[in-house]
């Protein structure tokens, strides 16, 4: 009988997706999360274990002996770049197949006037984009230390997790409380414009996160309320191998279990 597993890097919706596949192909698979919430995006299967963990580099080794993992899919935020990298330099030592999986890119085929990439946020906490603004930092909490010295130079407002320790991020970083909101994606299109004109943004600051994570909504707001919306590029990374076609997970999956 087949013991090996894939590891799937999970805690996005789209790690949830390939998941669900790979339950379908009757394929062992164990996946970490970082969170409780993370958690529930997955269906409960006979074929799944979700671990809630943060597994450190120095601990991937290990985890990969203990669990007998025959490939690792890498489907982490990506942002997560300390896990990608963590996780290719193991697969690398101990010679374990990996594949990253990318969530689409925004493709804007039109002119998007309204959009501004940056290559990342030190590119704008340099610059003076952001000088006298009233701004919307839809960043996630972590980004959120490097706009504390605008705090006097702009009016900057934050959207975050409702998590503890999303808002002690926050509050350390000098946002009080009337510029702080905390909601949970999916955010529809009504309540993000309702949003910016609530708080009467004049810039919003978002990450290249795809459609998941939003940007093509933010993309379609700022164009019709002709605020400029500054998007942060993904952090660069060389993958051994990068697919975003959830097919092409479960072929590379299916060269390296069997179902017994």
């Amino acid at each position: 009988m087949n013991h090996k597993k894939i590891w799937l890097i999970g805690g996005t919706s789209e790690s949830a997706k390939i998941a669900e596949a790979l339950s379908a192909e009757r394929f062992s698979c164990i996946v970490t999360v970082t969170t409780h919430a993370a958690r529930s995006l997955y269906l409960p299967s006979q074929y799944l274990t979700i671990e809630t963990t943060l597994i450190q580099t120095s601990q991937m080794a290990l985890f990969c002996q203990r669990e007998r993992i025959a490939a690792i899919v890498d489907a982490s935020h990506p942002y997560a770049t300390a896990v990608s990298q963590g996780t290719i330099a193991t697969a690398t030592q101990k010679q374990i197949p990996y594949l990253r999986y990318e969530r689409p890119s925004i493709n804007n085929h039109l002119k998007d006037e309204n959009a501004i990439a940056l290559d990342s946020f030190e590119t704008l906490i340099e610059g003076d984009r952001l000088l006298g603004q009233r701004v919307l930092l839809t960043v996630g909490y972590k980004a959120l230390p490097w706009f504390q010295t605008w705090q006097n130079r702009a009016t900057l407002f934050a959207r975050l997790l409702p998590a503890v320790n999303s808002l002690e991020v926050a509050i350390r970083a000098g946002f009080s409380s009337d510029r702080i909101i905390a909601l949970r994606p999916p955010v529809s299109a009504e309540l993000e414009k309702a949003l910016w004109q609530q708080w009467q943004i004049s810039l919003v600051v978002t990450k290249a996160s795809g459609e998941a994570g939003g940007e093509d909504i933010k993309r379609a707001i700022a164009r019709e309320l002709g605020i400029p919306l500054i998007v942060i590029a993904r952090p660069k990374v060389v993958y051994p191998q990068q697919t975003s076609d959830i097919g092409e997970v479960i072929a590379f999956c299916r060269q390296y279990l069997s179902i017994d």
